[in-house]
């Protein structure tokens, strides 16, 4: 088992969407988690960069729940960059080569593979940012 990622699956996705998280906001980046996208899909980590760039993290918490998981493409047309997020233990080299790789732990992460930047075109980065705004605002606010 990962050293800083409890022994349960819920527990494991749960930490790394954590370090995932702190990794981005060393980063520079504000996270926010669990993104309902406008094709039903749900980011587990979407990320705000300073200059406006969008990067969408999805979280594999074991070689099953990405075995089982085909739809990480519905996600690219939604983000300026695309990563999957892994344990240390993940089999990394099932990652496709086209997608960014972090690895992380329930205490931070590291990326070791940039994902390439896949620029979304205006009117998408409109309405992404828009909900992106709403949602952390949404949440913010803890009604």
């Amino acid at each position: 088992m990962d050293e800083g990622l409890p022994a349960s699956r819920p527990d494991v996705t749960a930490a790394l969407a954590r370090g995932v998280t702190r990794m981005l906001v060393e980063r520079g980046l504000a996270p926010i988690l669990e993104v309902p996208l406008a094709n039903g899909r749900r980011a587990d980590v979407m990320a705000l960069t300073p200059q406006g760039e969008i990067w969408i993290v999805e979280t594999k918490s074991c070689l099953e729940d990405y075995a089982c998981d085909s739809k990480w493409p519905d996600y690219v047309e939604y983000c300026d960059r695309f990563f999957f997020g892994v344990t240390e233990s993940f089999p990394r080299e099932i990652i496709p080569e086209e997608c960014g790789l972090v690895v992380a732990d329930g205490f931070g992460g590291a990326i070791l593979r940039d994902a390439p930047v896949r620029q979304l075109v205006a009117a998408r980065r409109k309405a992404v940012t828009l909900l992106f705004a709403r949602l952390a605002a949404l949440r913010a606010a803890e009604f």
